[in-house]
């Protein structure tokens, strides 16, 4: 059983222990990472390797916009912690029982963000090389 603390961030407050903030205001809700956000909730890990754990969690659930159907609020939806701690305890407990299929994605998903770095790269790259050739261009 993985342990973790789920709270509202406070700000200026330093974690020692591995952790993960998830946005909680606005269409982005449950947005997982590594800095504060001003409107957050804070994850608090026991190691390390269940931060590599949960970070897939949350960073699935907010892909697929698992947070839209709890957001309370008209002009400015919002989560509320009671919503996160219980959806987001039962999510990772059935990652849990399904685990070497969660090892595969974790995997996999390496492999795809990895290729996806690569990808931006090249982009940037290109990018350089054509403002490079236009600036000759046009300095003749």
């Amino acid at each position: 059983m993985l342990k973790f603390i789920i709270k509202t961030h406070r700000k200026d407050t330093i974690y020692t222990k591995p952790h993960l903030f998830l946005l909680n205001k606005g269409m982005n809700s449950g947005k997982p990472q590594k800095e504060p956000f001003t409107n957050s909730f804070v994850i608090i890990f026991e190691n390390e390797s269940d931060f590599d754990t949960i970070n897939l969690t949350a960073y699935a659930l907010w892909k697929t916009k698992f947070w839209h159907q709890f957001l309370k609020g008209s002009v400015i939806p919002f989560l509320s912690l009671q919503d996160i701690r219980k959806e987001f305890s039962m999510k990772v407990n059935q990652e849990i029982k399904d685990h070497e299929e969660h090892v595969k994605s974790v995997q996999a998903l390496k492999l795809l963000e990895q290729s996806e770095k690569r990808f931006h790269e090249n982009l940037n790259l290109i990018n350089d090389m054509r403002r490079v050739i236009l600036h000759r261009y046009c300095n003749r």
